[in-house]
């Protein structure tokens, strides 16, 4: 039993060794392939960047634009909400001064030193003017909002458009002597090629 476990090693260790040095490879045998590196798509950065915003940003790896996306949504969003709030609130005012139930006094909270008791006209146009004022800001805000989504969009797209561009200091300008054709008149020129 003894024999036939150190046979077995040998020709385990013989195998092997043989196995591994078929294995060694020799620069005239390999071929070098070259993997091309996928292209950054402003396709896909655009659709990100309309699906999610900050998400094409994400794609274009300019991670610190995110927080200024989200930050200007939510600044946005705020003045949105405030908006909306003082316009309802001109609103049931203007409406509660308009009908003729004494129990609605909302517009009271706008007249609580009673100086407006006298001028209830001037009154009411100033409490429209506000509710129309209240409303327009809204209205401009949603707007800017709808704006700012745009721009998202199309920053993250000229990004994706220049992530490959080479900002390199390997520019070249190179003269060459050639021929001017000017008026069917040929003359001796020099033409210049700069490649970025």
């Amino acid at each position: 039993m003894n024999n036939i476990i150190k046979a077995a090693l040998v020709i385990l260790f013989l195998t092997t060794g043989f196995i591994a040095s078929a294995q060694k490879i020799t620069a005239a045998d390999s071929i070098d392939i070259a993997f091309e590196k996928p292209k950054h798509s402003p396709r896909k950065a655009t659709i990100y960047s309309a699906v999610l915003p900050g998400m094409g940003q994400i794609y274009n790896k300019k991670y610190w634009k995110v927080p200024l996306v989200y930050i200007g949504f939510g600044a946005f969003g705020y003045f949105i909400d405030w908006n909306n709030d003082q316009y309802l609130i001109y609103k049931q005012a203007y409406a509660d001064l308009r009908d003729d139930d004494p129990n609605t006094n909302s517009f009271q909270q706008f007249n609580e030193d009673g100086r407006w008791d006298s001028q209830m006209q001037q009154f009411s146009n100033r409490l429209e003017r506000a509710k129309d004022n209240a409303r327009r800001n809204r209205d401009l805000v949603i707007i800017s909002t709808a704006a700012f989504y745009v721009l998202n969009i199309i920053d993250a797209s000229v990004d994706a458009h220049f992530f490959d561009f080479d900002i390199s200091d390997d520019l070249t300008f190179k003269w060459v002597p050639g021929p001017i054709y000017c008026a069917d008149q040929r003359g001796v020129g020099i033409h210049c090629r700069i490649r970025f």
